[in-house]
């Protein structure tokens, strides 16, 4: 069973780290596109990031905004592959 909790801590470190964002602007319903924190190079190096730090291959079909809009949707992403 995965921690989601853990998960959204890694995924909002991983966004401060790459993209400088003040911490306090990147919270888990902050939609990470709309704010203009990440684009579409960062889109792809968050994508990496997933598959590697979680083991999961994201589908082409799964590459979807709803998926990953905020760090409660990627931790929900993250989730389903995982169960």
């Amino acid at each position: 069973m995965v921690n989601l909790e853990q998960v959204k801590d890694q995924i909002r470190q991983f966004i401060v780290d790459t993209t400088f964002a003040p911490a306090e602007q990147v919270k888990n319903e902050t939609l990470i596109f709309v704010e203009g924190i990440f684009d579409s190079m960062g889109f792809v190096s968050l994508i990496n990031y997933i598959e590697e730090t979680f083991a999961i291959k994201a589908k082409d079909s799964e590459l979807l905004e709803d998926n990953f809009e905020s760090i409660d949707a990627i931790a929900r992403f993250i989730e389903s592959k995982l169960n």
